[in-house]
C-alpha cells in the first residue's frame, strides 16, 4: 500500500511536473492555477440556497476528488492526462443537476485536456464538442443563460493561452537541444582537427628523429663529430616539433567560445535576426574564454527577447595585453538601466578584471564592448648558446652555494 502511494505521488518522467523540473522550475509551479478553484466557494453567492448543507456535503466529497484528479493530470504520464481531464469534465456534468459550483471543474478539465490533445485543431475540436454538451445539459436543467454563457468563453480563452504556452515551451526545449548539439558537434570537430594535426605532425617528426638517432648510433664509433651533429639536429627537430604541437593545441581552449558563437547564431536566426561573427582568437586563457562565452550567451538572449533587431554582429580584436569583444545589434536601443542580464554580464566581466561599456541610443541599436586583460608572457630565446649560458649560470650559482 505504501509503495502504491509513493508511486502515485512521484511525477512520471514525461509529466508536466517533470518537464518543469527539467527546466529548473519548481514542481509546485502549476499549483498556482488552483487559485481559480476559489470560484467553487464563490458561486453560492448568486444562488438562492447559498452555502446550504447539500452544498457543504457535495463540496467535501467533490473537492478532494477534484484535487486528486488535477494532481494526477500534472504528475501522471502524458498518455493518461486525457483520461484525467475527461474525468474532471464528467465530474462537473454529473454534479450540475444540484451543484452549480461544478462548472469550475469543467473549466479545469478543458484546460488540462490541452496537454494531451495533440495538434491545436484537435484541441479546439475537443473544446467545441465538450462545450456543446455542456450547453445542452445546462439548457435542459434550466440554468439561466447569464450563469452559463461565460463558461465556453472562459474555457476557450484559458485553454488557448495554456496551449500557446506549451507550444512555446516545446519550441524552447527543441532550441536548447539544438544549442547543445551545436556545442557537441563543435567540440567533436575540434577534437578531430587536433587529432589529425597531431597525427600528421608527430608521425613525420618522430620518424625523422628516429632516423637521425639511428644514424648517430652508427656513426658514434667511426665519426664522433658527425654523430654529434646528428644528435644536435635531432634535438632541433624535437624542439621545433614541440613548438608546433603547442601551436596545434593552442586553439582547443577556444572551442567553447566558437561553439557559443554558433549557438548564438542559431538562437538569433530562429528569432528572425541575421547574425555575423568573426572567429575568436585561438590563444585565449581558459578562464577568459569561458567568461566571454557566458557574456555572449546572455547578450544573444537579450537581443532575441528584447532588442527587436534584424541584424547583429560580433567581432574580436586581439591585442598584446587584452582582448576586445564587440556585440552590436540594430534594434530599438534605449537601454536606461541594468536589468538582471546586464548586471550578470558586468559581474562576469568584473571577475575577469575587465570592463564592459554599453552604448544604446534610442532607436539606434545597442553596442556592448567587453575588454578583458590577458597575461603578457616574456619569451626567452632557446638557442643553444642561450641554453648553455643559462646552464652555466645555474652551475656557477650552485657551486657558489
Amino acid at each position: 500500500m505504501h509503495q502504491r502511494i509513493v508511486q502515485f505521488l512521484t511525477p512520471a518522467p514525461d509529466s508536466a511536473a517533470a518537464r518543469a523540473m527539467q527546466r529548473g522550475k519548481s514542481p509546485w509551479t502549476d499549483a498556482v492555477h488552483l487559485l481559480w478553484s476559489a470560484w467553487v466557494f464563490v458561486v453560492p453567492v448568486w444562488n438562492d440556497d447559498g452555502w446550504s448543507t447539500r452544498w457543504v456535503v457535495t463540496t467535501l466529497v467533490s473537492y478532494p476528488l477534484f484535487l486528486m484528479l488535477y494532481y494526477r493530470c500534472i504528475t501522471g504520464p502524458r498518455a493518461q492526462v486525457r483520461a484525467g481531464a475527461l474525468a474532471l469534465v464528467l465530474l462537473s456534468m454529473s454534479l450540475l443537476p444540484w451543484y452549480p459550483s461544478g462548472l469550475t471543474y469543467f473549466i479545469y478539465g478543458c484546460v488540462m485536456l490541452c496537454t494531451s490533445a495533440g495538434r491545436f485543431r484537435t484541441y479546439l475540436g475537443w473544446l467545441a464538442g465538450l462545450n456543446v454538451v455542456l450547453l445542452a445539459e445546462t439548457s435542459l436543467l434550466g440554468y439561466p443563460w447569464q450563469a452559463v454563457f461565460s463558461i465556453p468563453l472562459t474555457s476557450f480563452i484559458i485553454g488557448i493561452i495554456i496551449k500557446a504556452e506549451h507550444a512555446s515551451e516545446e519550441k524552447d526545449a527543441q532550441l536548447r537541444l539544438s544549442h547543445e548539439e551545436v556545442r557537441r558537434l563543435a567540440a567533436t570537430a575540434e577534437r578531430e582537427r587536433i587529432g589529425r594535426d597531431l597525427h600528421d605532425l608527430l608521425g613525420h617528426t618522430l620518424s625523422l628523429i628516429t632516423l637521425k638517432l639511428e644514424l648517430s648510433r652508427k656513426l658514434f664509433d667511426r665519426d664522433h663529430a658527425a654523430a654529434r651533429r646528428e644528435v644536435e639536429e635531432a634535438e632541433k627537430v624535437a624542439r621545433h616539433a614541440l613548438a608546433e604541437v603547442r601551436s596545434a593545441v593552442s586553439g582547443i581552449h577556444a572551442t567553447d567560445l566558437a561553439a557559443e558563437l554558433a549557438s548564438a547564431r542559431l538562437l538569433l536566426e530562429s528569432s528572425g535576426v541575421c547574425m555575423e561573427y568573426e572567429p575568436p582568437p585561438s590563444d585565449l586563457p581558459e578562464d577568459t574564454e569561458r567568461g566571454l562565452s557566458l557574456v555572449l550567451r546572455e547578450a544573444a538572449t537579450n537581443v532575441a527577447r528584447h532588442a527587436a533587431a534584424s541584424c547583429a554582429k560580433v567581432d574580436f580584436v586581439r591585442e598584446p595585453a587584452s582582448v576586445r569583444m564587440r556585440i552590436h545589434d540594430n534594434g530599438r536601443g534605449g537601454i536606461g538601466g541594468d536589468g538582471n542580464g546586464l548586471r550578470g554580464m558586468r559581474e562576469r566581466v568584473r571577475s575577469l578584471g575587465g570592463t564592459l561599456e554599453i552604448s544604446s541610443p534610442l532607436r539606434g541599436g545597442t553596442t556592448l564592448l567587453v575588454v578583458a586583460p590577458l597575461p603578457v608572457l616574456r619569451l626567452v630565446a632557446t638557442s643553444p648558446q642561450g641554453i648553455d649560458g643559462v646552464a652555466a649560470a645555474a652551475q656557477g650559482g650552485h657551486s657558489a652555494a
